[in-house]
């Protein structure tokens, strides 16, 4: 019943970002962002010993960073470079195919990591930091350094 409650959220939250995107596609990204981080700092917490492990909500964290690979480089349209406080990197789109590349990493070390149904701390922390990686890769090479 919890993961039926859980994958009825994430439906709801993602099946309004098409209307939402198309309006406005920097507010869109920062807001799966959030999930992202928030999916991160869960997982994070595990991993270091803050909090409890527990099955349900590492897949949960597996599944947002999975979704949000699904579509979120797609809202790096052409003339969303500046404007509504975006971090995003000039070389995000001067490197459009790199970036892509690096989505379709994501994507796939997601996958695999949900695949892998870390059933104890050890095999999460494996599959969270394989996909985690990414993020770092990723915000290294295509986001402005905050200061």
């Amino acid at each position: 019943m919890k993961r039926i409650l859980i994958y009825s959220v994430l439906v709801a939250a993602f099946s309004t970002i098409p209307v939402f995107a198309a309006e406005d596609p920097i507010a869109t990204r920062k807001a799966i962002m959030k999930n992202v981080g928030a999916a991160a700092k869960a997982g994070g917490a595990m991993v270091k010993g803050e909090a409890e492990f527990n099955a349900v909500t590492a897949e949960l964290a597996l599944r947002v960073m999975n979704a949000a690979s699904l579509g979120v480089g797609e809202l790096f349209p052409k003339g969303s470079e500046t404007g509504g406080k975006t971090t995003a990197s000039p070389k995000l789109w001067e490197d459009r195919a790199g970036f892509d590349k690096a989505m379709a990493k994501f994507q796939t070390d997601t996958a695999a990591g949900i695949a892998s149904k870390p059933a104890d701390l050890a095999a999460f922390k494996v599959a969270f930091g394989t996909a985690t990686a990414n993020c770092g890769a990723c915000h290294k090479a295509y986001r402005v350094k905050k200061e």
